[in-house]
C-alpha cells in the first residue's frame, strides 16, 4: 500500500497522536487556568470537528490530496508547466500554501459576512488545544475550497499537500495549546513557527489584538507584513479571552455554535469597521467635532 492509498489513516495518526500529547501538557504545565467547564466545552469542539469532517467528506471527498494527485495527472498548475525537482516543488508549495492561509485568515477578519463564520472560532472563553479544532462547519467547507483551488493553480505535487495539511492540523493544535513554553524557548521558536503565547494574543477580547498575529503556522508572514503584536495589554494569565458582545456560556454548547454566525452582533472586530471607525475619528478631530 502507497502513501497515497494510506493518506487518511497517515493524517488521523497524526492529528490523534498530536493532539493527546498537547492535552497532556496542557495537565502538566497549563499556561492559564481555564474559566469554562471543561467537560462541555470540549465535547461541542471535538463535536463541530467532527462535523465539518464529515460534511467535507461529502462535499468534496476527494479533499486536497486527491485534487492535487488529479491535477498531477492532468497536468495543471504552474508546477507542471516548470522544471522543478520534486524537492523544491514541495518546499515551495508548502511555503505558497501556508501564505494562502495566512491571507484567507485575514479576509476572514475582513469581510463581515465571512467574520461572522469565523465568529464560532473567537467565541470560544477559553484557549486551548481544543479551540484549534473549533471553526463553523460553514468556514470549514469554504476553507477546504479555497485550499484547493490554490492546490490545483500552484499544481502542487501531491506529497507537499500531505504534509501540509499534516503541518496545518499539527500547528493549528500547538498554537491554541494552554501549555506554558519556558519564555527562551518561546522567543527562539517564534522566530519561525507560531507559538501559544503568540497566537492566544489573537484571541483576546480586544479588537485591536484580536487582528494581530493571524498565521498558523509561519510566523514569518505576521514580520513582514505588520500585524505581528509581541504581546497583549494585559498579562497572558489575566488576560480576557472570546468575543465582547457574547460573554455567557451559551456559545459553549453545539447547537449554538452552529446558530452563532445567525444570531447576535459582529462587533466591532471587522477590520473594515476599524479602519472606518478611525476615519472618522481622524475627520471629527479635523473638524473640531468631539
Amino acid at each position: 500500500m502507497s502513501w497515497r492509498d494510506a493518506e487518511p489513516l497517515i493524517r488521523f495518526a497524526c492529528f490523534a497522536g498530536i493532539l493527546l500529547l498537547l492535552a497532556l501538557a496542557e495537565l502538566a504545565v497549563p499556561r492559564r487556568r481555564l474559566a469554562c467547564h471543561r467537560p462541555m466545552r470540549w465535547a461541542s469542539n471535538l463535536g463541530i470537528a467532527a462535523l465539518n469532517v464529515l460534511l467535507i467528506r461529502f462535499v468534496l471527498p476527494m479533499g486536497a490530496v486527491g485534487i492535487a494527485i488529479k491535477a498531477e495527472t492532468q497536468g495543471w498548475g504552474l508546477f507542471h508547466s516548470l522544471p522543478f525537482p520534486l524537492w523544491l516543488a514541495t518546499v515551495l508549495a508548502i511555503v505558497i500554501l501556508d501564505f494562502v492561509i495566512y491571507l484567507q485568515h485575514v479576509m476572514f477578519h475582513a469581510v463581515p459576512v465571512f467574520w461572522r463564520l469565523h465568529m464560532v472560532h473567537h467565541a470560544d472563553h477559553d484557549f486551548d488545544v481544543s479551540t484549534g479544532l473549533r471553526f463553523h462547519p460553514l468556514e470549514a467547507l469554504l476553507s477546504m475550497g479555497l485550499k484547493c483551488a490554490a492546490v490545483v493553480l500552484l499544481g502542487a505535487p501531491a506529497l507537499a499537500v500531505l504534509l501540509f495539511e499534516a503541518v496545518l492540523s499539527a500547528s493549528s493544535l500547538f498554537s491554541h495549546a494552554n501549555a506554558r513554553l519556558p519564555l527562551w524557548l518561546d522567543r527562539v521558536v517564534r522566530f519561525v513557527f507560531v507559538t501559544p503565547d503568540m497566537h492566544r494574543i489573537h484571541h483576546s477580547t480586544n479588537a485591536e489584538e484580536t487582528n494581530s498575529n493571524f498565521g498558523f503556522n509561519f510566523a514569518w508572514w505576521d514580520y513582514l507584513l505588520g500585524t505581528y503584536r509581541a504581546q497583549p495589554r494585559q498579562s497572558h494569565e489575566t488576560m480576557p479571552i472570546g468575543l465582547a458582545q457574547f460573554p455567557d456560556e451559551r456559545v459553549e454548547r453545539l447547537p449554538d455554535m452552529i446558530a452563532l454566525p445567525f444570531m447576535g452582533e459582529a462587533g466591532d472586530y471587522p477590520i473594515n469597521r476599524q479602519l472606518m471607525r478611525d476615519d472618522q475619528a481622524g475627520e471629527n478631530a479635523a473638524c473640531g467635532v468631539r
